[in-house]
């Protein structure tokens, strides 16, 4: 392994349209969360599903086509980076939260009103 890479793909659907701001410097983020299901048979043979929920955020020209195409329950593939977000709440309390970073994505449910975007 010569090469060491920070990467993850995901396929799931938004639980809410994204939510974009705009900073002072003119930068651009926009936040979602996905969830990915899985369905496995568990020891007694029946099925049991997991949802996991993950946070996805996107900056600038990415942010931009996020809040375009992104759409809640619409089946999407991501690919990103994991990146730990560290930061202290108002009584100084320290928290992290693992966000992806996303660096390409791909909407599988298109509504035929949208393939032209």
């Amino acid at each position: 392994m010569s090469t060491m890479r920070n990467s993850v793909q995901l396929i799931g659907r938004p639980g809410a349209d994204p939510e974009i701001k705009t900073f002072d410097s003119n930068s651009k983020v926009a936040r979602f969360r996905i969830a990915v299901s899985e369905t496995r048979l568990n020891a007694n043979n029946e099925r049991v599903s997991n949802t996991q929920w993950f946070t996805v955020v996107a900056w600038n020209k990415m942010a931009e086509r996020v809040v375009k195409v992104v759409k809640k329950g619409k089946r999407i593939a991501i690919e990103g980076e994991l990146r730990n977000n560290d930061w202290k709440d108002n009584n100084g309390v320290s928290h992290t939260a693992t966000e992806i970073w996303l660096n390409d994505l791909l909407v599988i449910d298109w509504d035929s009103s949208e393939e032209n975007k």
